[in-house]
Order: structure tokens, then C-alpha cells, then sequence
């Protein structure tokens, strides 16, 4: 219904930022991470995402589009609601939630408030089968030309799964990982340095 919200921060509040667009402010349930990028007064746009049910109609902000996938593939685990993935993404960035999941780190997720062992297990079992069924292999442009990247079992492999998992499209992915020296760097700084270069 709403892409994004674009207009001034009228108010800040633990967890809730209100835009005011045209005269109507926006609450906007939200992460610790947009909270920060915010500042009263100030334009601001965040991508959004309604929550309906039954009597309920929830609004969520984000500052970038990477919270947003973030957290549409949070609530789409079984058990794990809107605010469960505000809390997961209020304890971590994007890029290391897709890390935890992709290298199946418990503890990553566990340190959210209300995050449990077994939810953050459900989080890794469904989100790492979804992978791998939605990305059976990736293309990397090397420079003899191409060659099909299995998901996980290499770093290659492993920060391309990272990726898909922020909603990064297979060819995007192969883009962005052309040149980076997966042997000589840690998997975090090569999906760091491949979110680099798609956010240019």
C-alpha cells in the first residue's frame, strides 16, 4: 500500500518515529538503527511496510531497503512476529543478520531481547532451506568468463547466500562479487565490500 514515506521527523520516540507528510503524521514502529539516522526537524524517507490484522493496522519504517527485506523475511518465518524482528534488527545490521544465518550463528540472535534458542534455530532452518531453494547456484564473472558458485561450502558461495538473503537478485550478486579477492579477506568484509558496491 505504502513504498515509502518521504517528509519531515515530527517527533521520536523508544522504538517509533512519526513522519509527517502533507500535514498527517505517520507513526512508524521501527529499528534502533533508523532511530539513529533520524533527527527531529529534519526530511527524512522511510520504506515501509503495513501490518494488517484482523483490527490491527501497524505501520513500519525503515531507512534503508536492506531493514526492509531484513525484516519481510523475518515475519516470514513461522513463529516470528513484526515485533520479534524489530528486535532482531534493533540488536544487529543486515549484513550481519544475514551472516549469522548463513554461518548458522545462534548466539547472533539470541542477543535480541525475546529472541530463544529455538526461535533463533527455527530462523537459520527456514531461512537457509528457503535459500537453497530459491538460489540452487549463483554466476560469478570471472575472468575466464563465467562458472556456476554453489551456495554455501566456500566463502564465495556463503557471501552470495548472505546477499540473497537482504533480497539481492542472483545477477546483482554475481556483479558485486566480481573482483573481490575471496581467498586473501574474511567472509564479512567480502559482503561488506559487495554491498558497497550495489548501494552506489
Amino acid at each position: 500500500m505504502f513504498y515509502y514515506l518521504n517528509g519531515t521527523v515530527a517527533e521520536i520516540a523508544a522504538g517509533l518515529a512519526v513522519i509527517d507528510c502533507g500535514g498527517v503524521g505517520y507513526a512508524c514502529a521501527t529499528t534502533n538503527y533508523t532511530l539513529s539516522q533520524l533527527k527531529k526537524g529534519e526530511r527524512a524517507r522511510l520504506y515501509t511496510y503495513l501490518h494488517v490484522r484482523e483490527d490491527i493496522f501497524e505501520l513500519y519504517g525503515f531507512a534503508s531497503q536492506q531493514e526492509l527485506n531484513s525484516f519481510k523475511m523475518l515475519i516470514g518465518v513461522s513463529g516470528v512476529g513484526p515485533k520479534a524482528a524489530l528486535a532482531i534488527l534493533s540488536a544487529t545490521t543486515p549484513q550481519n543478520l544475514a551472516l549469522s544465518i548463513v554461518t548458522e550463528d545462534e548466539k547472533a540472535l539470541t542477543a535480541a531481547q525475546g529472541i530463544g534458542k529455538k526461535i533463533a534455530q527455527r530462523i537459520i532452518l527456514e531461512l537457509k532451506d528457503k535459500l537453497a531453494k530459491e538460489q540452487s547456484s549463483f554466476t560469478v564473472q570471472g575472468g575466464g568468463g563465467s562458472a556456476p558458485m554453489p551456495l554455501g561450502g566456500s566463502k564465495s558461495g556463503e557471501a552470495a547466500a548472505a546477499l540473497a538473503v537482504l533480497g539481492y537478485g542472483s545477477q546483482e550478486i554475481s556483479t558485486a562479487l566480481k573482483g573481490i579477492d575471496m581467498d586473501a579477506l574474511p567472509l564479512e568484509e567480502i559482503i561488506r565490500q559487495a554491498l558497497k558496491k550495489m548501494v552506489k
